[in-house]
Order: C-alpha cells, then structure tokens, then sequence
C-alpha cells in the first residue's frame, strides 16, 4: 500500500499530458483503477465511482485496488 503514498487523485477522467482536463482535484489517491491499454488511474474516494463510469478503457467488471487509507478513518 505505500508505493503510491504521495500519488495525487487523477479522476474522474483520467486524462494524460495536454488532455489532463478534469484531473485537478489536489486530494490523495487511495484506489488504482485498472484500465485497457493505458496506465492505472489513481483516484480518491470522491471520484472512484465516477472513474468507473467516465473514465476511458476501464475493464469491466472493474479492476480496483487499495492503495492508500481513506481520509478519517481509523486502521
């Protein structure tokens, strides 16, 4: 869990590069979403549901992994 400890949230669109529109929520990332041909997404809480939904070359059933802890609460 703590290869991405400083990873920032990439959601909900996941975008790279000049198409990185969306992806300014400064919160850390807590679940990777795997996708097709393209580089996991890391998400926060807030935009995991929305990455499933609106991010491209998301596998599904989703591939989803804890990378993190969630903000507030307790291990």
């Amino acid at each position: 869990m703590g290869v991405h400890r400083s990873a920032l949230c990439r959601g909900p669109y996941g975008g790279e590069g000049h198409q990185a529109g969306g992806t300014d929520c400064s919160d850390p990332a807590v679940f990777e979403v795997v996708r097709h041909n393209k580089p996991p997404l890391l998400v926060c809480p807030v935009h995991l549901g929305p990455a499933l939904l609106l991010a491209s070359g998301v596998l599904w059933p989703p591939e989803i992994r804890l990378i993190g802890r969630v903000p507030g609460l307790r291990p």
